[in-house]
């Protein structure tokens, strides 16, 4: 099997080309209609109040985790959806047309 060698001649650095890949991979998800959702720092609605998204927002899931129960417009559930480092809403109130993982676990 043949292998071609890859020599990066445009200055780029190859871990800031994966990023881009991975943003690219990251899916829009439209939180449920007439909701405003709360972002929390953790996976609980104990933890704290980061900010809250308006009435019709999209949010990017990253990664999601499992967490405090919450039921909602789109169900009960222990899922939260990661829409940036350290940035959490519950699955609850998040239109993923699933009840079940759609984006891979978070780490740590």
């Amino acid at each position: 099997m043949a292998t071609e060698e890859f020599t990066d001649t445009s200055g780029n650095d190859e871990s800031a080309e994966l990023s881009v890949q991975a943003a690219a991979a990251v899916a829009y998800y439209q939180v449920a209609p007439g909701y405003q959702v709360n972002v929390r720092r953790g996976p609980s609605s104990a933890s704290q109040l980061i900010k809250v998204l308006p009435q019709g927002s999209s949010v990017p899931i990253r990664c999601q985790t499992r967490g405090e129960t919450v039921s909602g417009p789109c169900g009960t559930t222990d899922i939260w959806d990661s829409i940036a480092p350290g940035q959490y809403v519950s699955d609850a109130y998040v239109k993923t047309g699933s009840s079940e993982f759609v984006a891979v676990r978070c780490s740590g």
